[in-house]
């Protein structure tokens, strides 16, 4: 099957076929119209690769996330690829399971497939790969950059406004031992979210205590561990913040093990939102970020650069909002059970 069959079969020129299939505005929507009926009929197909070479453009974009199996990136992912595909673009979606290596093999096959831009939503990617976007002009979004060049996008996620409520409200139901289990240091999301808790603990006058201050990792397993560590100190907090909601699960999962009522004698808050977390048993209590908002964002902003006639020469930023969302983990702090066992 080839185009001349196509275009025998709606009546037009070879060219105006051509012109249609390559959806170039000037031909009459009629026209355009049959030709893409006959193209279904005959069961035609074009070549995108070989009208990319002939166009200039593939309309390939790239999508980089950290954990496919995370429950915080469906969303981003669906809502990014639902954009692209409103406006006739094609996704290559990369998972880089944190491997660096993985990351590399991942950046030069986006090259390989000329992709004319990339959303990178995870905190592995170096300078080095950064810079290789930089010399082929590749218009990039990221999310909390730490560095700007031109034709990049910077999500800025607003940590700090959520968690200051999170902790706000646990301070108004009268808790005065709160745990915070953090998340993977090494990325610049779980530092800020790390610090905005002991923030705004000093903000409503409480003290940061160290020892109630735990590594995880972003992990069921690691909530349950970290909540376990927590526990060997000797203190009992009587609520926990988590730097994401799996964490915060995870927590759930071991108080429920050692015979610990949630929220009857410990108050849990995670971070993210994640759809499973108002289906957990009690719905989870929570920091919100808006992951469709996220990946809609994402792919506007490059849509916005690729159509720019002339480039930016800066970076742009976009801010996004947290909110805290309120369900069933959090109650008022037990009597007796403030500070040491």
């Amino acid at each position: 099957m080839n185009i001349q069959e196509v275009a025998k079969r709606a009546g037009v020129s070879n060219a105006t076929a051509s012109r249609a299939l390559n959806r170039v505005p000037t031909v009459h929507p009629r026209l355009a119209k049959k030709v893409w009926r006959a193209a279904s009929e005959l069961g035609y197909y074009p070549n995108t690769l070989a009208r990319g070479l002939v166009s200039g453009r593939t309309r390939i974009l790239g999508l980089i996330v950290s954990d496919i199996t995370n429950p915080f990136f469906p969303e981003i992912i669906q809502s990014f690829e639902n954009a692209a595909v409103e406006n006739n673009y094609e996704i290559l979606l990369v998972s880089t399971q944190h491997d660096l290596t993985r990351m590399e093999n991942s950046v030069r096959r986006m090259f390989e497939r000329r992709v004319e831009g990339v959303a990178v939503f995870t905190s592995g990617i170096d300078e080095q790969l950064l810079g290789q976007f930089r010399s082929r002009n590749v218009p990039l979004v990221l999310v909390d950059a730490r560095s700007a060049f031109p034709r990049s996008v910077n999500l800025k996620i607003d940590y700090r406004h959520g968690i200051r409520q999170a902790v706000q409200h646990l301070a108004a139901l009268r808790h005065e031992t709160i745990a915070f289990i953090t998340g993977p240091l090494r990325l610049q999301s779980a530092l800020t979210r790390k610090n905005a808790f002991e923030d705004a603990l000093h903000e409503i006058g409480m003290q940061v205590d160290p020892r109630l201050v735990v590594d995880g990792d972003h992990t069921l397993e690691g909530g349950m561990r970290a909540f376990g560590s927590l526990l060997a100190t000797g203190l009992r907090p009587t609520a926990v913040m988590c730097s994401n909601d799996i964490s915060a699960i995870g927590v759930i999962r071991e108080a429920y093990g050692l015979g610990i009522r949630v929220p009857e004698e410990l108050s849990v808050i995670g971070f993210d939102d994640v759809h499973m977390a108002q289906f957990i048993v009690p719905p989870l209590t929570t920091v919100r970020i808006s992951h469709g908002e996220l990946g809609r964002l994402a792919f506007e902003a490059l849509l916005t650069e690729l159509e720019c006639e002339q480039p930016s020469q800066d970076s742009t930023e976009y801010v996004l909002s947290t909110d805290l969302v309120l369900r069933a983990s959090t109650a008022l702090a037990p009597r007796g059970q403030i500070g040491s066992n």
